[in-house]
């Protein structure tokens, strides 16, 4: 994939110390910095709640794209949920993912990666029941339905996507398009809907060292997945990580460099609410930490 920056520009982004980026002038995208996982998480559960008490307040719904992960925010949100008597009753959750297995089937039940599993356990589990949103407004993309999902949001008022970003800026699983014979331009991949595809290898190996202690055999090779085009639909748009090393550099192209398909979450600087917060483990990078090392 050709570059649209050169080294030396991307050396000089990472080069930024970590206590210069919330307030430093050349940001494209607004950036907070927390402490650690516990902040961010807290964070990244009140977004959604203040939408919510706002939305309630006026009697009207409220629409959210949803992750599975960054995996910080589940407890707070269940915990202020419950203890600030939030209704749900009134969300409409649009899942972003899933993950598939190498026949592009759904995982089974009891898979570390399948996420409708994991979100009935940690994001609808504990509600109060009298608080909870109703099954019927809770929205899984699958290989059969997420063309029709793409459709129903298209039609819609989306309020808010909440996310992260991988190792090469995807948001949901709209990664860096690597086919040689297929590539993709900004614009394009901006407007790329809900489909079933191949995870790219560096996606499966980063999974794999994530999760697998490097075992990739277990990690799912396909997805099915909203696209950018819902994603960033929304009215706002806020992406977290506490992830640290393998998120450090996109999290530099996206503040400093172009609009780029190599990196998908660069995207989020054409909209006009976007919002990224990192952990410190995450907003620091090595290159910034030795000023002593030739690169170049």
């Amino acid at each position: 994939m050709p570059r649209d920056y050169t080294l030396a520009e991307l050396h000089r982004w990472c080069s930024i110390s970590v206590d210069d980026l919330p307030n430093h002038p050349r940001l494209k995208i607004p950036f907070r910095l927390v402490a650690n996982s516990a902040e961010m998480g807290l964070a990244m559960a009140r977004e959604l709640i203040d939408e919510l008490a706002a939305h309630n307040a006026q009697g009207r719904p409220t629409r959210a794209i949803v992750p599975c992960g960054p995996m910080a925010w589940y407890e707070p949100f269940r915990r202020l949920v419950n203890a600030e008597h939030v209704s749900l009753r009134d969300l409409h959750v649009y899942h972003m993912d899933e993950c598939l297995d190498w026949q592009g089937r759904l995982l089974p039940a009891g898979h570390p990666y399948n996420f409708r599993s994991t979100m009935e356990r940690v994001f609808y589990g504990g509600i109060d029941e009298a608080l909870a949103v109703p099954p019927e407004q809770r929205h899984f993309p699958t290989p059969a339905s997420v063309e029709a999902l793409a459709d129903e949001i298209a039609g819609l008022r989306i309020d808010i996507t909440l996310g992260g970003w991988g190792q090469d800026g995807h948001v949901a699983y709209n990664q860096a398009r690597r086919e040689p014979y297929s590539a993709v331009d900004a614009d394009e991949l901006a407007r790329a809907r809900g489909r079933v595809q191949v995870n790219n290898l560096d996606t499966v190996i980063a999974l794999a060292q994530r999760s697998f202690g490097s075992a990739y055999q277990f990690v799912p090779p396909m997805s099915v997945t909203l696209g950018l085009a819902e994603c960033l639909s929304a009215g706002k748009v806020r992406l977290f990580s506490d992830t640290g090393a393998w998120k450090q550099t996109a999290l530099r192209v996206a503040l400093f460099g172009p609009v780029t398909p190599e990196y998908p979450m660069t995207l989020l600087q054409r909209h006009a609410d976007a919002l990224l917060t990192a952990t410190r483990e995450t907003a620091s990078h090595p290159i910034s930490e030795h000023p002593e090392w030739e690169l170049l």
